[in-house]
């Protein structure tokens, strides 16, 4: 709706902002000048004791020099009470005694009724609660007793009780004037072809719960059966002009205030849960009605909170419920609007939870509910196992497809890393007992106590001669990670094999998870990251080792074709030389209880793929004749010679 401007200059003519303000703020007398329009005042929107909160009521604007939070009187209310433009306007307009503009003779028409049936609405809930109070809702009152709602929370929650009868409601209301067909557009009764034809109450032998829009207004009610045979035990209205339960929330009015003032928004499954939060301090509880999250219910959310909390029931129906959570916010994720799930524990729901252990066990779910990528992860992976290359394979798509829904392309790509991790942690094979120890690049005694030391360069030949496994490993594994820091653009290339490799070194582990994470934002982001997570010390000592500074990747720092060439050399050495120890592993248990050809042939098989992962790529490309001596010529070498050759001949001068 779009205000007509002299409204709203006369609006602002009429309100003070010092008034409006000075409900909610204490002056400070010593520095505020009120004949001047000069007021100052600790700041409402931040913690502080000075007063840095500045009023110029003679141009209604106000300033704070502390939090730099700016604007008028209509900025100030909708901040401090929490609530939309339209809705600070009509407060405003209430207070200055303006009447809101209509759009059209439409709409007022509209208003108009709509008004009316509130006003039944607010008939309704009177009767209910005076049948409460009397002698036919004494059931419901012990009820409510037993379910730890006195006398004093029944009041402050509007609770009623629907007589066991046809047509008590519809007698009491047409009996002050209500016309026939305002009940049935209220939801408060339905025709029916028995008892004559006369129409019926809705709502019969059941506890009330009213309904209310985010300005307190009663718009439809929830009823609870007394009746444990009744087909329904929770009945809510029809939708009506009024009600409409996909874009309503129970208690969301006051749980807006309460967000407004540091409660955390929590969203429980029913009226019965937000009553029994708010009643044990979590004052920001609202609930959905009779329908699951909606899209218009998590765009009411966000408007007060940038992360909810969405408390849910620990049975399989709570999860069931979560997990279709989680399909409905991807694709409306964005910085600054996510959500978290309190998943309850041995099934319980909020109610009975603070009523067993109390209002702070409640209070430890909520302080640690899952986010929303935790609960993603539990989804696709809880009771499932991952023992082949197809499930693994199958969870990365299903991971991928999920996070592709996810509109923001920064966003995403955390969402990605942070499922990256886990997958990777999965994935990642066990150390065989041997408890890993944090050291540097350079720490001679190698990854784990006990480990074999790894060579300085001075003893590199003693190195070659004893062949030793786990310091070669250690080497191949810094020339791999080197190449791929000094030219990151090829990470992505060989992503599945880094998170498949398990370093012997955490500090490699590290830098490994490091090129995952940021290789693909550039260089200077890697280097940032590697600089700030590691340290430039040991970062220098893993470049200038010589068997690393020497490599062409590391000498040739964006050269692609050498880095991919020199990666995929390394990577698959020392995948050969790995996967012959677990054969000669596997053999050696298996010797025991048979000897046959096909155990030498899998050990022939494994050191035939070694030998060829030794051998140098560089070297394997080369072609090769052979002299009149027997000796190898390189062809490539000898194509050279040949045309020099050639040319000086060409070149002699002539006699």
């Amino acid at each position: 709706m779009k205000l007509d401007p002299s409204f709203m200059d006369e609006l602002h003519n009429r309100i003070s902002l010092s008034q409006v303000a000075g409900r909610k703020l204490t002056w400070d007398n010593r520095k505020s000048q009120p004949s001047k329009g000069d007021y100052w005042a600790p700041c409402p929107f931040h913690q502080e004791k000075t007063a840095s909160f500045h009023i110029d009521d003679r141009k209604g604007f106000y300033y704070c020099f502390g939090c730099h939070e700016k604007g008028d009187a209509i900025s100030f209310v909708r901040k401090t009470e929490n609530v939309e433009f339209m809705e600070a306007v009509e407060i405003l307009a209430r207070e200055a005694g303006m009447q809101m503009p209509a759009r059209d003779p439409r709409a007022r028409e509209k208003a108009e009724k709509r008004a009316s049936l509130t006003d039944l609405m607010a008939e309704a809930e009177k009767f209910f609660r005076m049948c409460l109070r009397g002698g036919q809702g004494r059931a419901a009152r012990e009820y409510l007793d037993r379910r730890g709602l006195d006398e004093g929370a029944r009041d402050r929650w509007g609770l009623g009780y629907a007589p066991d009868a046809w047509q008590a409601l519809w007698d009491h209301l047409t009996g002050k004037g209500a016309r026939p067909e305002e009940l049935m557009a209220c939801g408060l009764a339905k025709p029916s072809t028995r008892q004559g034809g006369k129409p019926y109450d809705v709502f019969r032998n059941r506890i009330m719960f009213p309904i209310r829009d985010p300005r307190g207004r009663v718009i439809a009610f929830g009823g609870r059966a007394m009746d444990p045979n009744d087909n329904a035990k929770y009945l809510n209205s029809p939708e009506t002009q009024l009600f409409d339960k996909s874009r309503t929330l129970f208690n969301f009015g006051p749980a807006r205030e309460a967000v407004g003032k540091g409660q955390p928004l929590i969203v429980a499954e029913g009226y019965m849960d937000a009553i029994a939060l708010a009643e044990a301090g979590f004052t920001g509880a609202v609930a959905n009605l009779g329908t699951a999250v909606t899209e218009h219910h998590l765009e009411m959310l966000w408007r007060i909170t940038p992360e909810p909390v969405l408390a849910q029931d620990g049975d399989k129906a709570g999860l069931r419920s979560a997990y279709k959570v989680i399909d409905l916010v991807l694709p409306k994720l964005a910085v600054g609007r996510s959500i978290r799930f309190a998943l309850l524990p041995d099934g319980q729901d909020p109610d009975e939870l603070i009523k067993a252990k109390g209002a702070q066990a409640m209070r430890q779910v909520v302080d640690h509910a899952l986010p929303l990528v935790d609960l993603l992860w539990q989804r696709e992976t809880e009771g499932r196992s991952f023992d082949s290359p197809d499930r693994r394979a199958a969870l990365d798509r299903a991971l991928k497809q999920a996070t592709a829904q996810i509109p923001d392309q920064g966003l995403r790509y955390h969402y990605d890393q942070a499922l990256r991790d886990k997958t990777r942690e999965l994935f990642r094979p066990a150390r065989g007992g041997r408890t890993p120890q944090k050291r540097g690049f350079g720490d001679k005694r190698g990854p784990w106590k006990g480990a074999p030391p790894v060579p300085m360069p001075s003893t590199r030949a003693s190195l070659l001669v004893s062949e030793d496994e786990a310091a070669m490993e250690y080497l191949r594994e810094g020339v791999i990670l080197a190449s791929l820091y000094a030219t990151p653009a090829v990470a992505e290339t060989f992503e599945v094999q880094l998170e498949r490799m398990d370093c012997r070194d955490p500090r490699h582990a590290q830098l490994r998870d490091l090129l995952l994470r940021h290789a693909a934002r550039g260089a200077e982001a890697l280097h940032a990251a590697v600089i700030r997570d590691i340290g430039p010390d040991a970062l220098d000592e893993l470049m200038t080792r010589t068997h690393v500074a020497l490599c062409p990747p590391v000498r040739h720092p964006g050269d692609v074709e050498r880095a991919q060439m020199t990666v995929a050399e390394e990577l698959a050495k020392l995948q050969a030389a790995r996967a012959l120890r677990a054969e000669i592993a596997e053999a050696e248990e298996d010797i025991l209880a048979a000897e046959d050809e096909a155990m030498t042939w899998r050990l022939g098989q494994a050191a035939q793929a070694q030998s060829a992962a030794t051998r140098s790529q560089q070297e394997d490309r080369a072609e090769y004749d052979l002299g009149e001596n027997g000796a190898r010529i390189n062809r490539d070498e000898r194509s050279a010679l040949d045309a020099l050759m050639q040319s000086i001949r060409f070149s002699k001068p002539r006699k």
